[in-house]
């Protein structure tokens, strides 16, 4: 693979080629959602799929951008999102906006869509906030919210935001996250399991041995 030479960064120090394959796409996201969203340190951010590949990072730079994370998960994820650093975890129960709302009873100021909720998430966020789709959904909206929808690759060739996020990795600020290592040889059944969901981390294809 040839890419732009704005788009490579050394890797974080002593990260294996499988975890480091885990940090830039999803990462550079969750950075992008939290600068489209801009909020104030102490606002309180919804990260939904927290245990996703990029809603993890979202919680971690969330936090560290000083927000309140209320993760949105199911139960067995509770200790996966703490130990990132949510502040408090929303199991699922009905559905987004009687579950989310059940926890905020005016609304998510903000809402990271990490679970492809789409037109179901509007409900659970107060009027006048903002969701950030990360599948290219786009609306129709309602009550002034608005939706930023958010994709890595308008940063493709940021050098600088990409070497940010690999030495945020490098420090432990951020939490590399292999949820499987697969032969490239085998791609059907890793979009057969990322399908069926339940993934947590990055599932990674290894073209180094594809047939082991």
């Amino acid at each position: 693979m040839v890419v732009h030479q704005a788009s490579v960064v050394p890797a974080p120090a002593k990260a294996t080629f499988p975890e480091a394959a885990t940090l830039l796409l999803n990462a550079v996201t969750a950075r992008l959602s939290l600068n489209a969203l801009a909020l104030t340190p102490g606002t309180t951010l919804v990260v939904a799929g927290a245990t996703g590949a990029v809603g993890g990072f979202a919680v971690e730079m969330a936090k560290a951008d000083g927000l309140t994370v209320l993760a949105y998960a199911s139960d067995a994820d509770q200790k996966t999102v703490r130990d990132l650093g949510a502040d408090q975890v929303v199991p699922r129960r009905q559905d987004a906006v009687s579950d989310i709302r059940g926890a905020l009873a005016g609304g998510a100021p903000a809402l990271i869509d990490g679970a492809a909720l789409n037109a179901q998430a509007l409900g659970a966020i107060a009027d006048g906030g903002a969701l950030v789709s990360l599948k290219g959904w786009t609306g129709p909206t309602e009550r002034g919210i608005t939706i930023h929808p958010i994709s890595s690759y308008s940063a493709a060739t940021d050098t600088a935001l990409l070497d940010r996020i690999a030495r945020q990795a490098e420090n432990g600020e951020l939490t590399l996250r292999v949820g499987d290592l697969l032969p490239a040889s085998r791609p059907a059944e890793a979009h057969q399991r990322l399908a069926t969901g339940g993934v947590r981390g990055r599932l990674v294809l290894d073209f180094a041995n594809p047939h082991w």
